[in-house]
């Protein structure tokens, strides 16, 4: 099989994983539009490319040390916490047209920091690519060539899939009530501090 449908493969099996990421995606569809979605998507999409690279060139080590370990898994679980509170308290009113209106709209760029972080701040997203980057490497060996197409090929459809999600939610934004939408924005944000608290206990667990 060709290294590029390996790597597809590999990046439809994790788009259809549900995490952090993916709750952000659909809620940020809904309630901020199509743009800021894919916005959202791209900063995804950068700190899953960031972590590739950094693997490539050996930065596992980092994270190969229990101490680093812990502290980085504490560290991204807090992070995912604050990103919950935050969602969960966040201002909305509704206007006359059913809409759903934040009060103060963040630009462009704080979307792709939102992405790029929410899961660069995730451990278990680092282990994942720590693991696949082993394996493949250990599959192709010296063929740095194979190794850069499969990751392509991972990289692209996982970017193809969130963007797909992104459409699908604002698709059916329209048929979603208000109070729903609010409802939806509360339960991202409780999926995100337990995703936070979740992390931090698997951490000293594993550690």
């Amino acid at each position: 099989m060709h290294p590029f449908l390996e790597g597809t493969i590999l990046g439809m099996t994790l788009a259809i994983m549900l995490g952090p990421a993916m709750f952000s995606l659909i809620q940020t569809s809904i309630h901020r539009g199509l743009y800021r979605g894919i916005l959202l998507a791209g900063g995804i999409f950068l700190s899953d490319l960031s972590l590739v690279v950094l693997c490539y060139l050996g930065a596992v080590q980092i994270i190969g040390n229990d101490r680093n370990y812990l502290m980085f898994g504490v560290i991204g679980g807090i992070i995912l916490v604050i990103f919950g509170v935050v969602t969960f308290l966040r201002k909305v009113q509704v206007t006359d047209e059913n809409n759903l209106i934040a009060v103060s709209i963040p630009g462009p760029l704080t979307y792709i920091f939102k992405g790029f972080f929410l899961n660069f701040a995730n451990p278990f997203v680092w282990l994942f690519w720590v693991s696949v980057m082993v394996t493949v490497s250990s599959g192709y060996g010296t063929d740095s060539w194979s190794i850069k197409t499969f990751f392509a090929g991972s990289l692209i459809s996982i970017l193809a899939t969130d963007i797909l999600k992104v459409i699908i939610a604002n698709r059916l934004k329209r048929y979603l009530k208000p109070r729903i939408l609010i409802m939806i924005n509360h339960l991202v944000g409780i999926l995100l501090v337990l995703f936070g608290i979740y992390l931090v206990i698997k951490t000293f667990l594993n550690f």
